[in-house]
């Protein structure tokens, strides 16, 4: 398989403050006392997909990647770190490694995608179609709060911007159409149109986009930051524009997800008509010079993951914790070389107080102790914390290295490496950042706190 696989890892996302730090990048934010990065790896490694490039923000950020990658994966991958500048974007990311780049298909995956779903599968609908780009989808439950409580948001419900609306052809293996959530409520009256043919929310992850249309993309639209914001919306929309070029309709200014204006929705609406219909990639047209037929329009084609799948970023504080849960509970198959029993996860050397309980779906990591009579319930504990007696924690994740007194409690809240709660704090829905001290007694709610950065 001559594809060439890029994964863009981030760097120190501002929407994961005060999780991420310096000393943490996002790539290395830990998903069940994994770095979030492993889980992309391991899967890519899993399909023979060996030589890749992790794209990292930030030369101090890449440093520390790298020698993760280099000390886990050692003999296992061939991975070059390609350094970029800070908040340049995802088709900022790769506008900076197009030299990089040389062969005909390129395989671009999220390094904060936890999936089950095997690229090799992405990859092979690419290659059946002869698209220019496909895009991997994945359901997006709309959900209110889990059974088990809080889990460190105050709102699980998807707003209108965290979601995309995704138009599809009859046959569901075209794309025909993108727009955020917010997007749709600007111009409800056109959308609505678009939407006759679809009617799921779905979620993009991964694209693999031919090398020269992405470059010359990214040459013409010098200011298009989002590969999937921008730059597949401008894909998609141009395989429309040819047939409506064909036609003589007129066309408005370029901008991405294109906006038309009322005179031309009337015109838009027929394309969209004519692009839903089964034959609308088999279209030809005569070549002028009376030579062989050629197709009109380039293919945007999808890959929709089953409904039995997992799929998740984790590009939000609410994100890491909805994953930690289900990666040590119903997800718990992305574990699959971790020894642990039917209910928890129980790392080596651990050391267990006097008629203290460790519930279902819960993790302990390699030397972490428990004084007596403590509780934990669906949380995921790192490695080497040194937890009192009478603590109690829900619904949480607690990082390596962290000491929490006794008789505190914590409950759908982040704590970070290195953390101390001194005797008696009760958290709740809180981030606590790294090397943060929580003073005795001390009661927060919905709170982050942090050390000032000098």
């Amino acid at each position: 398989m001559d594809f060439q696989v890029v994964v863009l890892a981030g760097g120190t996302s501002t929407n994961l403050t005060p999780l991420v730090s310096k000393e943490v990048p996002k790539p290395l934010l830990p998903v069940a006392n994994r770095p979030v990065l492993y889980y992309v790896l391991h899967q890519l490694e899993q399909s023979n997909l060996k030589d890749l490039i992790v794209v990292v923000e930030g030369e101090d950020a890449a440093l520390l990647v790298g020698a993760w990658i280099s000390r886990t994966f050692l003999d296992r991958l061939h991975v070059e770190i390609a350094a970029v500048p800070e908040d340049i974007g995802t088709a900022g990311a790769i506008r900076a490694i197009l030299h990089h780049l040389t062969a005909k298909d390129i395989l671009v995956v999220s390094g904060d995608l936890v999936s089950d779903v095997p690229p090799g599968a992405v990859a092979a609908t690419h290659r059946r179609h002869d698209a220019v780009v496909t895009a991997m989808l994945c359901s997006v439950p709309v959900s209110g709060p889990s059974e088990s409580g809080s889990s460190g948001g105050k709102d699980k419900a998807k707003k209108p911007g965290q979601y995309n609306i995704i138009g599809l052809d009859p046959g569901k293996q075209f794309l025909l159409h993108t727009a955020t959530g917010a997007e749709i409520e600007k111009d409800a009256r056109l959308q609505k149109r678009i939407l006759r043919a679809v009617g799921q929310v779905l979620w993009i992850l991964i694209i693999c986009p031919l090398r020269s249309v992405l470059q010359e993309v990214l040459d013409l639209k010098d200011t298009f930051q989002s590969l999937k914001q921008d730059v597949l919306p401008f894909l998609v929309w141009s395989q429309l524009k040819s047939e409506a070029l064909l036609n003589g309709i007129p066309q408005g200014e370029e901008n991405g997800n294109e906006k038309v204006n009322q005179n031309n929705q009337l015109l838009v609406s027929r394309i969209l008509a004519n692009a839903s219909t089964p034959s609308f990639h088999e279209l030809c047209s005569e070549d002028p010079h009376g030579s062989a037929p050629i197709r009109k329009t380039h293919k945007c084609c999808a890959y929709i993951a089953s409904g039995s799948s997992y799929c998740a970023r984790l590009n939000s504080i609410q994100a890491f914790m909805d994953i930690n849960r289900d990666v040590t509970g119903e997800a718990d198959h992305l574990l699959s070389d971790t020894s642990s029993d039917r209910n928890n996860i129980i790392g080596p050397s651990p050391k267990l107080g006097t008629k203290t309980t460790v519930g279902p779906h819960c993790m302990l990591g390699e030397g972490s102790e428990m004084g007596d009579k403590c509780q934990v319930k669906r949380s995921v504990i790192g490695r080497h914390c040194r937890i009192g007696s009478h603590v109690k924690v829900v619904n949480s994740v607690i990082m390596n290295h962290v000491t929490i007194g006794d008789g505190c409690i914590v409950q759908g809240s982040v704590i970070c490496s290195n953390v101390q709660l001194q005797e008696r704090v009760v958290l709740k829905d809180c981030q606590v950042g790294a090397g943060f001290v929580v003073s005795a007694g001390s009661e927060y709610k919905g709170e982050s706190l942090a050390r000032k950065e000098k």
